[in-house]
């Protein structure tokens, strides 16, 4: 792995948004974890992401979210070595990383006593930044820390460390927490212990937006890997059997379709939504209508999810719940005007990554709320790609966004309906 192993860090490099997301970084694996020098090293090389490690025993005091490195072989008492970082993967967003709690990694003069002993080690990251939405919750929480465990720590146990662990989201995700690690996590806010670990790895990996790049990991690997993780931790296969939610009982008769449904004023409402519905219904599906609320249990919604043969929804946080599907069943993104960009590098890849059926149905003006706002002419509305051009900026999210409902066309609409009923019903007589 081209990375020095020098205790000096590698300066990092400013970025901006567009530069780093429409074109792909090269990315080199993250530094293996050394048995020989006690050292602390750090690489800064990449857009999304900074990662330190400490090599050798080192002591948590998380009353001042700092590590210690233990006799350290480099640094001497006169010059300690000090390396500090903001453990989320949107390095770039200069309004999000000050939120995010800066953690300390030291190399002396001296550590404070150890109380709690683990002999796994540590990996510490933060769940705060845009925490709470759902998308966010997976595509800079839980992808990146399955890609930092797997290259990292690849076969290993690891301690959990986490800044900003409030309980509902701990709660929440409590099946994916503890499918990444069998021991208690150590909360960076509320914890006044100091513990000790045989090595540390601060940060996350990100290879970009809901990606893995098996290139860059030493065991090469997929988003496929990262589906068959969230089956673990919710239970293979767990919807043919008793624990299926009777709320969600259906005919098996029939292919199921998960119509993702959005709220009223929060933007991309589906105004039609019930001739929508039918028309799914006379093609031959049994719908079902799947508003996620933050109070809905993820095992419920994974169980609703991977027992369908079919998902559709206009784009949002919602369709991240694909994540949830088997492969081999169908996937449709309904992309709103201006919106192309953002579905692809959201939804789209990762879809295909899984082995999904994906399709896409790019909606016309005369299906968007915006036609009633502004001019059929005016450039916003007639060449979104020109309008945005390569700025995904906060003017054009909120137009785009939250300013935009869709009302489909039922007749072109039919023809995607059958095309995505002959997909399910060939992956339901295969599957089940």
């Amino acid at each position: 792995m081209n990375v020095s192993r020098s205790t000096k860090t590698i300066q990092g490099r400013k970025h901006r948004l567009p530069k780093s997301i429409n074109k792909r970084e090269t990315l080199t694996p993250p530094f293996p974890q050394s048995t020989q020098a006690k050292e602390i090293n750090c690489d800064r090389t990449h857009n999304f992401y900074d990662i330190c490690s400490i090599n050798g025993p080192t002591v948590l005091d998380p009353t001042t979210s700092t590590f210690f490195l233990m006799d350290p072989t480099i640094s001497t008492p006169q010059k300690p070595m000090v390396e500090k970082l903001r453990p989320y993967p949107r390095k770039w967003e200069s309004f999000t990383m000050p939120r995010v709690k800066e953690v300390a990694l030291i190399s002396g003069p001296s550590s404070p006593k150890c109380k709690i002993q683990h002999k796994a080690p540590a990996l510490v990251f933060s769940a705060g930044g845009y925490t709470g939405n759902f998308f966010h919750d997976f595509n800079d929480g839980f992808i990146p820390l399955f890609i930092t465990v797997n290259s990292v720590y690849p076969n290993q146990d690891v301690v959990l460390v986490i800044s900003k662990a409030r309980d509902w989201w701990v709660s929440k995700y409590t099946e994916i927490i503890h499918t990444f690690s069998k021991f208690p996590i150590i909360d960076l806010d509320n914890d006044n212990t100091t513990h000790c670990f045989p090595s540390a790895s601060v940060g996350m990996i990100s290879h970009g937006f809901m990606t893995i790049d098996p290139k860059l990991t030493p065991n090469s690997i997929t988003f496929t890997h990262f589906r068959a993780f969230l089956d673990k931790a919710y239970g293979q296969n767990q919807t043919q059997n008793q624990n299926y939610p009777s709320k969600f009982k259906h005919s098996k008769s029939r292919p199921i379709l998960v119509l993702a449904s959005r709220s009223v004023g929060v933007g991309r409402v589906l105004l039609n939504q019930n001739e929508v519905k039918l028309e799914a219904e006379k093609i031959g599906f049994n719908v079902t209508v799947f508003e996620p609320r933050t109070t809905t249990p993820l095992k419920e919604s994974y169980a609703l999810i991977n027992s369908s043969h079919a998902m559709i929804g206009i784009h949002g946080a919602a369709l991240t719940h694909s994540l949830f599907l088997r492969p081999g069943s169908v996937f449709v993104q309904v992309v709103p005007l201006g919106a192309e960009w953002v579905s692809q590098v959201c939804f789209e890849k990762s879809a295909k990554d899984m082995g999904l059926v994906y399709m896409e149905y790019r909606i016309k003006a005369e299906e968007s709320s915006l036609i009633e706002k502004y001019d059929k002419d005016d450039m916003m509305i007639k060449d979104p790609v020109a309008y945005r051009g390569k700025s995904w900026s906060p003017e054009v999210m909120s137009i785009y966004l939250k300013e935009q409902n869709v009302k489909l066309d039922l007749v072109r609409f039919r023809e995607y309906l059958k095309e995505m009923y002959k997909e399910a019903k060939k992956f339901m007589d295969k599957e089940g």
